[in-house]
């Protein structure tokens, strides 16, 4: 029985092979995030900007898997949605760091930062581009390779550019005095800095590649398990792409952002998941060329498109978060990122009764 002929085993098989490769996806992906902060500290980088490159790269690197992996078998309802019900899922995630590590705080009211209005404001515009795709459906092609995808990109690289120029001469500063990080997450940063002070720049990149190679390679199964799920259950591509394989490969976001947090690293954690969220648009180029049956964007069904006006509405409210300012909380958790949870189950729920 070869690894690659999935169908061939049982779903209880397959079941299992899925949370084993699940499960190296978040071994290896629990260490980026404090490589990351270390190596923003030592590089004089913005947090927000490694958060959105660094980490927002490294921990989309299952996402480039599944996508690669189910465009080039031709599963392209599978990727799209995966890439697009990530980001509504990686938001709900912060929802869900905020109310278990700062209960009685709200997240954003430590996260005053302009660098994060720009992502978000860059995110929503990447994502409104992707609709007008969807609707629109691909206009032209060059070498092959659709114009929509080509112009997501563009739009993810000049993203990249503004935040990192934004964050070193901001124009806009936050009113009242600035909260600090929790004593006992101060701590933990300072012990986690002692740990690897004798560790150099060179090897925390080189530790922080492994971790790279890593989650891509249990991404890669991850889509493989997937797509044959989808099939062996009954429920189809489009919802097994923005829940399971979705969730699965949100892991290393989980867990980065878990991290991030912990450490009082507040902007990086929220930038991580921005940055991951645009780069998730970014990666239907990628896509385009692995999927060899025509433009992938003509092969989405309109669900992708409600995924992606979820994202919106869910990046919108952290805007929001983050520019009021808040300390109120429902349930120990933000104003922000309570309704997000709900937008979360009540768009996933509608998702699935109406058979989109």
């Amino acid at each position: 029985m070869s690894f690659f002929e999935l169908a061939d085993n049982s779903m209880w098989a397959n079941w299992l092979l899925f949370t084993l490769s699940a499960g190296g996806v978040w071994i290896f992906g629990t260490k980026l995030s404090s490589y990351v902060d270390l190596i923003a500290d030592r590089t004089g980088v913005g947090r927000a900007f490694a958060g959105a490159l660094l980490l927002g790269g490294a921990t989309s690197l299952p996402e480039l898997g599944t996508t690669l992996t189910a465009s080039a078998s031709g599963a392209a309802q599978l990727a799209g949605n995966n890439l697009l019900g990530g980001i509504l899922m990686q938001l709900a995630v912060l929802a869900v760091v905020d109310a278990l590590l700062l209960r009685g705080k709200a997240l954003t009211l430590f996260s005053p930062t302009a660098a994060l209005l720009i992502q978000g404001i860059f995110l929503i515009f990447i994502l409104a581009l992707a609709l007008a795709a969807i609707s629109t459906g691909e206009l032209f092609t060059i070498a092959g390779i659709g114009a929509w995808p080509i112009l997501f990109t563009g739009v993810y690289v000049a993203g990249l550019w503004l935040v990192y120029r934004y964050e070193g001469n901001p124009r806009w500063m936050p009113a009242g005095e600035v909260e600090e990080p929790p004593e006992s997450a101060r701590d933990l940063k300072d012990a986690h800095k002692s740990l690897y002070r004798e560790v150099s720049t060179k090897q925390l990149c080189l530790r922080f590649g492994i971790g790279c190679l890593g989650v891509l390679v249990s991404g890669f199964v991850v889509a493989r398990v997937g797509e044959t799920l989808a099939e062996q259950t009954g429920l189809g591509q489009s919802f097994v792409g923005a829940t399971l394989v979705a969730l699965a490969t949100t892991l290393p976001e989980v867990s980065t952002t878990w991290s991030a947090v912990r450490f009082g690293a507040y902007s990086m954690a929220i930038g991580n998941i921005l940055g991951t969220n645009s780069l998730e648009v970014a990666l239907f180029l990628p896509a385009d060329l692995a999927y060899r049956t025509g433009g992938i964007i003509d092969a989405l069904n309109p669900s992708a498109a409600y995924l992606g006006a979820l994202g919106i509405m869910a990046t919108s409210i952290y805007l929001w978060g983050i520019l009021e300012r808040r300390d109120r909380t429902i349930l120990g958790m933000g104003q922000d990122s309570f309704v997000i949870l709900c937008l979360y189950f009540l768009g996933i729920g509608f998702f699935y009764f109406l058979g989109m």
